[in-house]
């Protein structure tokens, strides 16, 4: 029985849906212990102090900035492994396969700013929310389209995935230009000078990762102290990870380390920023709120501004013949990966709390409500139109 079993969780934790579901699971956690008696304890969970000091360096945050500006570092250094892999050997290594998606990602994130815009324009504190509805959640999405099984081509996913790379290093280069504090120049210079330490590392031939995670550390915690929000650095540190050993070329440091992360980030980094960040408290919710220009901005900008922006841009792009569709997605699945586009969980969240944790305004019931509306009727158009508008394969 115990082997049956191991057997099915290792089944389980390989499907690309397991991601996803778990995410879905610590998120539907979230909101069940801030509606129950429970609440209070989620609360003083969440901003339980946490100090680290070494002689006069200290680092004092609650424990929810420790997850937003600690474990999602962890998020972005992932994403810049996955960035770096796919630009040197991967799909976006080929010219042709970077124009539609790219171009598409554009869209995907200025139809939706600029529907958000459209509801708050009025309103210059929650004006500071426009990018969250430009993120893609790409765990959620791969995990929905994960249960539509064999009749989804590579393509799709191919498409899908490379979409959401390049939506990812739009959200890293609006976090860094619009999303920063006070900026310290003196702790910049030790961002700096760990910059040149790391192209020293892959030019000698490092592989061992001690080194590099080690001064990653330094850089991450001068980042944090910069002003500049301290993910970043977990982008920058991968960009100086060798893909390949000079010794051995059969070996690569970045693929073996990125393999190493993904189950951390997919199964523990991302559940636990979904449950610390999705804590909707429901009760007492009036029509006012629900319909107040944040989250109406962000659920329609979920909904319909990726849409329009993914699909428009690529059908234009098609018909001014720039690019052609993949091999084996028609215009109903690209409509339909469109919509899927609209999920924003993860990282629309993780933007809101950018977005209003300085300004002294409690919008953040009005942000989640937006993003949980707008992903959950986003990844139910998806799923539907994939579903009805594609043909079962054999696997």
């Amino acid at each position: 029985m115990k082997k049956i079993q191991k057997l099915v969780v290792s089944d389980f934790l390989q499907k690309e849906s397991a991601g996803g579901i778990i995410l879905m699971v610590a998120a539907v956690a979230a909101v069940l212990a801030a509606n129950s008696a429970l609440e209070p304890y989620y609360r003083l969970l969440l901003s339980t102090p946490v100090e680290v000091r070494v002689g006069a360096l200290e680092v004092a945050k609650p424990l929810l900035l420790w997850i937003n500006d600690g474990l999602m570092a962890v998020f972005f250094f992932l994403v810049g492994l996955e960035l770096k892999r796919e630009l040197i050997e991967g799909e976006l290594s080929d010219r042709r396969n970077i124009i539609l998606p790219g171009i598409g990602a554009v869209g995907g994130m200025i139809a939706p700013a600029l529907i958000y815009v459209a509801f708050n324009a009025e309103d210059p504190i929650a004006l500071k929310g426009w990018a969250i509805p430009a993120a893609t959640d790409i765990a959620f999405a791969l995990g929905i389209l994960a249960l539509l099984g064999s009749r989804v081509p590579i393509s799709i996913k191919v498409f899908l995935t490379s979409l959401a790379i390049f939506d990812d290093v739009g959200a890293i280069l609006i976090i860094a230009i619009f999303y920063t504090a006070n900026i310290s120049f003196e702790a910049l210079g030790v961002v700096a000078a760990c910059l040149p330490i790391l192209w020293f590392f892959n030019r000698r031939g490092i592989t061992s990762h001690s080194p590099y995670l080690l001064v990653g550390l330094i850089m991450w915690v001068a980042t944090l102290k910069s002003g500049v929000h301290a993910t970043l650095a977990g982008v920058l540190l991968a960009m100086f990870i060798p893909m390949r050993s000079k010794t051995d070329p059969e070996r690569s440091p970045l693929k073996t380390l990125e393999h190493d992360l993904h189950h951390v980030v997919a199964f523990f980094v991302l559940p636990v920023f979904a449950f610390a960040n999705a804590g909707l408290n429901l009760k007492g919710i009036t029509m006012d709120q629900v319909l107040h220009g944040v989250p109406m901005g962000i659920a329609a900008g979920l909904f319909f501004g990726k849409q329009i922006g993914i699909f428009g841009l690529c059908w234009l792009t098609v018909k001014l013949r720039l690019a052609k569709l993949p091999s084996g997605m028609d215009w109903t699945g690209l409509y339909g990966t469109a919509a899927l586009a609209g999920v924003g969980f993860t990282m629309s969240l993780f933007i809101g709390s950018l977005a209003f944790e300085e300004t002294g305004v409690d919008l953040l019931f009005d942000e989640r409500l937006g993003i949980i509306i707008g992903s959950l009727a986003s990844g139910l158009l998806g799923y539907t139109v994939l579903r009805l508008g594609l043909k079962p394969r054999e696997s």
